[in-house]
């Protein structure tokens, strides 16, 4: 959110965390009181790919290739796989294989052994300086590409407005296209975008 949507902004529980509201819950013997965090999407249970088909139609079979971009065999559509999977692919290549990139309009999935899942740099586009501010060198910061993992050590350099490269100390496995970047200093969130 920009500084201008924040500062309009009326958070329902006011100064209650997450602790507080779940005692109050408790006290007054709402059912979902003890409900577990969810990350996921509230409304899906179950099946992702089949809740998609239901509202989309059928997905059409495709090719699984290398990353030389050789076909390795057929998959059941490119909906039914994310970024980093190992199992469920529905067949055996030989050695363990992993989801590495999927191409909806070639609709393809290309696969690659775990030692290619590994990343050490990206970009993030429509990115979203908290301060309103990009800083005008590179930053150390700490950095999520998804809500499970831990903060990781990076450096984010502005490369316009809305567009920033971060370079892992480490790399990381399995960054994901289309998914969020968070970045942070300290407890501080220092703003976010989408991978690309």
């Amino acid at each position: 959110m920009t500084q201008s949507q924040l500062g309009r902004t009326m958070f329902p529980l006011g100064p209650y965390n997450k602790d507080e509201v779940r005692g109050i819950a408790l006290q007054n013997g709402l059912k979902n009181a003890s409900k577990p965090d969810s990350q996921d999407i509230c409304f899906v249970r179950g099946n992702y790919a089949a809740f998609i088909l239901s509202h989309t139609g059928e997905y059409p079979e495709g090719d699984f290739l290398d990353t030389d971009g050789n076909v390795i065999g057929r998959h059941k559509g490119h909906i039914r796989y994310t970024i980093g999977q190992r199992k469920g692919l529905g067949m055996g290549f030989g050695k363990l294989m992993y989801v590495k990139e999927k191409d909806s309009e070639k609709n393809t999935v290309t696969l690659c052994e775990e030692s290619g899942l590994y990343s050490g740099s990206f970009y993030a586009d429509s990115f979203n300086w908290i301060t309103g501010e990009p800083p005008k060198s590179p930053v150390k910061v700490k950095a999520k590409v998804r809500y499970s993992q831990n903060e990781e050590s990076a450096v984010a350099e502005a490369v316009s407005d809305s567009r920033v490269h971060i370079e892992f100390e480490k790399p990381q496995r399995a960054i994901t296209k289309g998914q969020a970047v968070v970045l942070y200093d300290g407890e501080y969130v220092l703003g976010g975008g989408t991978i690309n």
